[in-house]
């Protein structure tokens, strides 16, 4: 697979063609934002973790009958991927309060729900990200009410399978983030990332937070936590 010209980079990752129009390749970066990207630094090894991470999860997830975008693992950094155009909505699932959900709504981070929420974003930087219902979401033809009803079942099929998946390893699931691609011919599929960026992890015996929040939030240690988390997958 011939790696060929850069055609995105974001705040995590960079994107380029290959010698197939149906293909591109993911390059995991160390830069980590917070805050719609007004706070900046490094992760020593994040890229890595992130890229291998995310491609472990995608792959069971596939076997449990959510499509992504996942195709082969280059390197320790590098992914083929499926080339899709990014539906513009970021969908978080929620297990248990935490993060903007408490600021927002008053809840003590730490409560959990009875059930899981889920939430959308307008995928939109210059925004900030707005938080948005489904009827914005048709509004702005951002996706078909199909699209969604489809995007909110693979969403909470993937909450399924990762709630179980992390607590047999001593985690606990708060909430994560999740984006989806629609394929050349219309499918939608799971894309983006599945890492210690778009998730909560707290460990089920302590509470100790081994997510990006320790980045959020200057608690130090981000490296230490980024690979205990990896070292609980297997």
């Amino acid at each position: 697979m011939e790696k060929r010209e850069q055609i995105y980079e974001g705040k995590a990752k960079k994107v380029f063609l290959t010698d197939d129009p149906g293909l591109v390749i993911v390059d995991y970066k160390d830069d980590a934002t917070a805050f719609n990207g007004l706070k900046k630094g490094t992760i020593t090894g994040k890229g890595v973790i992130n890229n291998k991470m995310s491609n472990l999860l995608m792959q069971k997830l596939e076997a449990a009958g959510i499509p992504t975008h996942f195709v082969e693992e280059l390197s320790d950094r590098e992914t083929l991927v499926r080339k899709v155009d990014i539906v513009p909505l970021e969908v978080i699932i929620r297990n248990i309060a935490a993060g903007s959900f408490s600021k927002n709504y008053g809840v003590k981070e730490g409560t959990p729900f009875e059930q899981p929420t889920i939430e959308f974003s307008y995928k939109n930087d210059d925004l900030g990200d707005p938080l948005i219902n489904e009827y914005h979401a048709l509004a702005l033809k951002l996706a078909t009410k199909e699209e969604i009803d489809l995007i909110k079942k693979y969403a909470f099929a993937v909450n399924d399978f990762m709630k179980a998946y992390w607590l047999e390893r001593g985690v606990i699931l708060v909430d994560f983030k999740l984006e989806f691609g629609k394929t050349a011919d219309g499918a939608i599929v799971l894309a983006d990332e599945i890492s210690p960026d778009t998730c909560r992890f707290w460990d089920a015996k302590t509470m100790e937070k081994l997510d990006k929040d320790r980045f959020r939030r200057d608690m130090g240690g981000v490296e230490d936590a980024y690979n205990e988390i990896m070292g609980r997958l297997s």
